[in-house]
């Protein structure tokens, strides 16, 4: 099947994605119907409406946001991450949901590089935006609190505020289906998050064909996303997708603990629950009260952000009776375009494509290589973001003609699953994020002792991917394990948690090429090799 188009999937040339995903559900009758759930918290669909209507007059209000600008989104995930998220679209503006983990270098990063004029912040993550805001981020006009923080300075204001102050009636911004509509930062091979630009229809076209040609949504279903909304991946599991179809989404702002998950579970009663593989290995890992945990809600689960390994599905899959769907998408891409299906599963592989997609397995010349050989993943269809911000040569070296690299190595078998074979660089996807190797070999490199480090990634008991380290110290200084956990906690101080190493091990040089390039295949050898022998720090190799 070649790929579909927006207008092929009966988007029309004028189209705001908020009408469509919110102002819809008041003309087709679902005013009282309850569209989030969030701990005791019910919004209906007239409620988002207005809500939606309120912040979008806000923003232009109280923060002089103008169509074109961008919004910062720092939100955790409850209600107001929708109001503020379609509130800016409606408006003709540009939200950027962004990852709630990083550290204020990384917002540094966002903010500047993509001009973004207000940023309204949870206030749990306040304290990173305040620690450079306004000095380091000049072009920050102004940034709203939500979740009940109080402001600080003219230059910040209440959300409850914001709200009050915006009318609860708005015109939608009249704007064409591929105008840009949101972005979203990915990072790249530096480690340096670059901003993919997301257009109007992107979501519907995603909607369409694996919320309603995969997932087979319906009205009647419930959405439970263990990874957050500010993941493209979350952004449409328990954003777009419930919205599309007037189901309901289940949003849960804490942390991703088994525990939380399993209460939210049994209190909200999800029927579409996603997360990503090791998440569900800490779902497994998690020992059950005096009769297992009541997952029977459920009809489907589904994995995607790094691959799933076949045990962690079989062991779901015989403890609980729920099939578990895994597949693949992006940030570029929006969502998933290869997957499982819910009758067709393969475990180990990523799937068939989606419908409405178009994939090719190409070597490095772009040539189509032979079934089973593994190859370069190109990917074809209508979701593609339009471009990288202010990265031309990046943009033009990774989508081509309606074509995009994914940057991932797979194989296709002559049933047409795909099976991931691992990434054309050296990124890691460590529980569903990527975390570059530079980034945490130059934290290290920051602590006194570390002379040279390397990092690469090693599987962990449940087949996941983690980072080991790799380090070399300077001279005089005994390398033991009491070392390799203060390196463990250096790097958790520096970076999000997410990217710090789950090993490591000493070596008295790391292995080079003549040109002192470091030979990354050797470390992942030795990694392998401790992790047969069960060795998890302070061993020199």
């Amino acid at each position: 099947m070649s790929a579909l188009t927006a207008a092929e999937l009966g988007v029309p040339e004028r189209f705001n994605a908020a009408v469509h995903f919110v102002d819809r559900h008041l003309d087709e009758g679902r005013g009282d119907k309850v569209a989030i759930e969030c701990g005791g918290e019910r919004v209906t669909y007239a409620q988002l409406v207005e809500r939606v209507n309120r912040c979008g007059n806000g923003l232009r209000t109280v923060c002089g946001v103008q169509p074109g600008e961008r919004v910062l989104l720092l939100v955790l995930d409850r209600p107001a991450f929708f109001y503020a998220f379609f509130g800016a679209i409606k408006i003709g503006a540009v939200p950027i949901p962004t990852n709630t983990l990083w550290k204020p270098a990384d917002y540094r990063h966002v903010i500047r590089d993509s001009g973004a004029r207000a940023a309204v912040v949870s206030e749990e993550v306040a304290p990173q935006i305040r620690s450079i805001f306004p000095t380091d981020i000049p072009a920050l006009a102004r940034m709203v609190i939500e979740g009940g923080g109080r402001p600080q300075g003219s230059a910040e204001a209440a959300f409850d505020d914001l709200l009050a102050a915006g009318s609860p009636s708005l015109d939608a911004a009249d704007v064409r289906h591929d105008a840009p509509a949101f972005w979203l930062y990915s990072s790249g091979s530096t480690g340096a998050p670059k901003g993919c630009v997301h257009l109007q229809h992107d979501m519907m076209v995603c909607a369409e064909l694996f919320g309603k040609g995969v997932l087979g949504i319906r009205e009647d279903d419930r959405c439970f996303s263990v990874a957050k909304l500010f993941f493209a991946y979350g952004l449409g599991n328990a954003g777009y997708f419930p919205l599309a179809v007037g189901a309901t989404t289940i949003l849960w702002p804490g942390s991703p603990a088994p525990a939380s998950v399993y209460r939210v579970i049994a209190e909200h009663r999800p029927t579409l629950f996603f997360s990503v593989p090791t998440g569900y290995g800490m779902m497994l890992a998690e020992a059950p009260p005096p009769s297992d945990f009541d997952l029977s809600s459920i009809r489907l689960a589904v994995s995607a952000g790094e691959a799933l390994p076949p045990a962690l599905y079989e062991r779901f899959k015989r403890r609980f009776g729920v099939d578990i769907i895994d597949g693949i998408g992006s940030t570029e891409v929006l969502h998933m375009f290869i997957s499982n299906r819910p009758a067709a599963i393969r475990p180990g592989s990523s799937g068939q494509i989606v419908d409405g997609y178009e994939a090719a397995v190409l070597d490095d010349d772009k040539r189509p290589v032979k079934q089973g050989e593994i190859g370069n993943l190109w990917i074809k269809g209508d979701s593609i973001c339009e471009c990288y911000w202010n990265q031309a040569e990046k943009t033009a070296a990774t989508i081509q003609n309606g074509w995009i690299r994914t940057g991932d190595k797979y194989s296709q078998d002559a049933g047409g699953y795909y099976w991931y074979a691992g990434r054309s660089d050296d990124m890691l996807k460590v529980g569903g994020q990527w975390v570059s190797p530079i980034e945490l070999e130059n934290a290290l490199l920051e602590h006194p002792i570390v002379q040279e480090c390397g990092v690469v990634g090693r599987a962990d008991r449940d087949g996941l991917l983690k980072p080991m380290a790799f380090v070399v110290v300077r001279g005089g200084t005994v390398a033991t394990a009491e070392l390799a956990e203060e390196l463990k906690a250096f790097a958790r101080d520096h970076l999000a948690e997410y990217k710090r190493p789950r090993w490591v091990a000493f070596l008295e040089e790391l292995p080079k090429t003549a040109t002192g390039k470091l030979q990354r295949y050797k470390l992942r050898e030795m990694g392998e090799r401790l992790g047969r022998a069960n060795i998890s720090s302070s061993r020199a190799v």
